[in-house]
C-alpha cells in the first residue's frame, strides 16, 4: 500500500530539543484519554440505540395502523437496511477523508430528521420514507467502531468492541421499556416522536464533547485507494481482496441473514402465539403484544450488556476471537431451535425468557468478536472504509431476512427461526474459515 503525507497545517519542528516522557506516564495519559472518548462513543451509541429501541416494540403494530400486512411490516424493515447496505461504506470511506466527528454529526441529524417524520406519519408511504431516512442517518456504526480502532490497540480491540456492543445492550435494555409504556399509553406515535428528541440530544452532546480521532495527514493512494463511488460494491471488492476480509464478510452475512429471520419476525411471533384470539387485532391486543414484546426486548438488552460489556475481554483472553464466533453461533442456533420446536401453546409466556437469554449470549459473544477480527484486519488508514463494509454486508443480510421472515410467517409462526437455526449452522461452519490475523 501506498501513503503520502498530506500537510494539514505548520511544520512541528524537529531541531527543538525534546524532554523525554517516561513510558509509563505515556501510558497513563494514552488511558485516560481513551478513557474519555470511549464514555463519549458510549453515550453517543446509547442514545442513538436507545432512540432505535423506543420504536421497536410499537413499530410492527404501528404499520399495521396503516392497513400493513405481516410481509408488508417486515419488508418496510428491510428498507431501512438498505439504506445502511447503500451508505455505511460511503459513511466509513467519508470518514477516513474528512474526519468521525463530522460524520457522526452529518448522519445524526438524518436520523433524527428520520424519526420526525415517522411521528407525523399519516399513511403507510410515510412510514416507508421515515424508515428510509433514519436508515441513511444510522448507516454510521462502521465510522463509530472506526473511532473505536482509531484509539485502541489491536490487543484491546475485542473489549473496545464489546463496549459498542454493550451500549447497544443498554439501549435495548431501556430503549423498548420506554417506548412500550409510552406507546401503550398514549399510541403508537409518541415514541417515534421521543426517538427524535434524543436523537437531537445526541447531535448536541456530540457536536460539544466528541474530538477527532483519525490521525490526519495520511491519504492512501495507489492500488488499494478506495474509489469514490456512491454504491457500495466497489468497497466490498475492494475490502474482499484483503486477506482474510472475504471469510469474514461471508460469514457476517450469513449471521445476520439468519439472525434477522428471527429478529423482524419476534414480535409478530409473541402476539400470534400469546395474545387472546378474541382480542388480537384490536387495541387492548395491540397493547398487550406490545408489553409482552418489550418484556423480551428488555430481556435481550440486560443479557447484552452483562455479556459484551463485562464478559467478552475476559472470555477473549482465554479462548480467543474464533472460538468465541463458533460459541456464539452455536448458542443463537441452540435458541433458535428452541423456539421452533417448544410446544408454546401448552406454555406460559415465561417459557420465552430462557431461549432468549440463550439467543443474546450468542449474540453477545459473536458480535464483537466478529468486529474485532474485522478491524485487525487491516491497517489504521482504511478503519472506516472497511468496517463500513462490514456494516453494509450485514445490512444485506437484514435486507433478506425481514422479507423471508415475513413470508415464512404468514405459512407458520416457527418457520423464521427453523430457517434462522439452519443458516447459523451454516455460520457455525464458516467460522472454521477465519483466519487469526496478525497483530499490528
Amino acid at each position: 500500500m501506498n501513503m503520502r503525507t498530506v500537510p494539514d497545517g505548520a511544520p512541528h519542528p524537529q531541531s527543538a530539543p525534546q524532554a523525554a516522557v517516561p513510558a509509563d506516564d505515556v501510558e497513563i495519559a494514552r488511558k485516560r484519554v481513551q478513557r474519555r472518548v470511549m464514555g463519549i462513543v458510549f453515550l453517543t451509541l446509547f442514545l442513538d440505540l436507545l432512540g432505535f429501541g423506543v420504536i421497536l416494540p410499537n413499530q410492527p403494530f404501528y404499520a399495521e395502523s396503516f392497513g400493513a400486512s405481516a410481509t408488508q411490516v417486515t419488508l418496510i424493515g428491510a428498507v431501512y437496511s438498505l439504506m445502511q447496505f447503500v451508505f455505511a461504506p460511503l459513511w466509513g470511506r467519508l470518514s477516513d477523508r474528512i474526519g468521525r466527528r463530522p460524520v457522526v454529526l452529518i448522519s445524526i441529524a438524518f436520523a433524527c430528521t428520520g424519526w420526525l417524520v415517522l411521528g407525523f406519519a399519516n399513511a403507510l408511504w410515510m412510514f416507508l420514507l421515515s424508515r428510509a431516512v433514519a436508515g441513511f442517518g444510522n448507516a454510521n456504526l462502521g465510522t463509530v467502531q472506526a473511532i473505536v480502532a482509531d484509539i485502541t490497540r489491536p490487543d484491546e480491540r475485542a473489549k473496545g468492541m464489546g463496549l459498542v456492543g454493550a451500549a447497544f445492550g443498554m439501549g435495548f435494555l431501556f430503549g423498548p421499556v420506554l417506548g412500550g409504556y409510552f406507546g401503550a399509553a398514549f399510541g403508537p406515535a409518541v415514541p417515534a416522536f421521543i426517538a427524535a428528541g434524543l436523537a437531537a440530544l445526541n447531535w448536541v452532546l456530540a457536536l460539544a464533547l466528541l474530538p477527532e480521532t483519525r490521525k490526519p495527514g495520511v491519504v492512501v493512494v495507489g492500488a488499494h485507494a478506495p474509489r469514490r463511488s456512491l454504491f457500495p460494491f466497489d468497497a466490498m471488492r475492494e475490502a474482499a481482496r484483503i486477506d482474510g476480509v472475504l471469510a469474514l464478510l461471508v460469514m457476517g452475512f450469513v449471521f445476520t441473514f439468519g439472525f434477522s429471520l428471527m429478529e423482524s419476525g419476534l414480535a409478530l411471533f409473541v402476539e400470534r402465539q400469546f395474545v387472546d384470539v378474541d382480542i388480537a387485532g384490536t387495541e387492548a391486543g395491540l397493547k398487550m403484544a406490545t408489553r409482552l414484546a418489550t418484556a423480551v426486548f428488555f430481556t435481550v438488552g440486560v443479557t447484552a450488556v452483562i455479556v459484551q460489556g463485562g464478559l467478552i475481554r475476559p472470555l477473549q483472553r482465554r479462548f480467543g476471537e474464533k472460538k468465541l464466533l463458533l460459541a456464539g453461533a452455536l448458542f443463537i442456533m441452540l435458541g433458535f431451535v428452541g423456539v421452533a420446536t417448544l410446544p408454546f401453546s401448552s406454555l406460559a409466556f415465561a417459557a420465552m425468557f430462557p431461549v432468549t437469554i440463550v439467543i443474546a449470549v450468542g449474540s453477545g459473544l459473536f458480535s464483537p468478536s466478529s468486529s474485532s477480527l474485522l478491524s485487525r484486519s487491516v491497517d489504521e488508514h482504511r478503519q472506516g472504509s472497511v468496517l463500513g463494509v462490514g456494516q453494509a454486508t450485514s445490512a444485506l443480510g437484514r435486507i433478506c431476512g425481514p422479507g423471508l421472515s415475513g413470508l415464512l410467517l404468514d405459512q407458520h409462526r416457527s418457520l423464521p427461526f427453523a430457517a434462522g437455526a439452519l443458516l447459523l449452522g451454516i455460520a457455525a461452519l464458516l467460522t472454521m474459515r477465519v483466519k487469526s490475523p496478525a497483530v499490528h
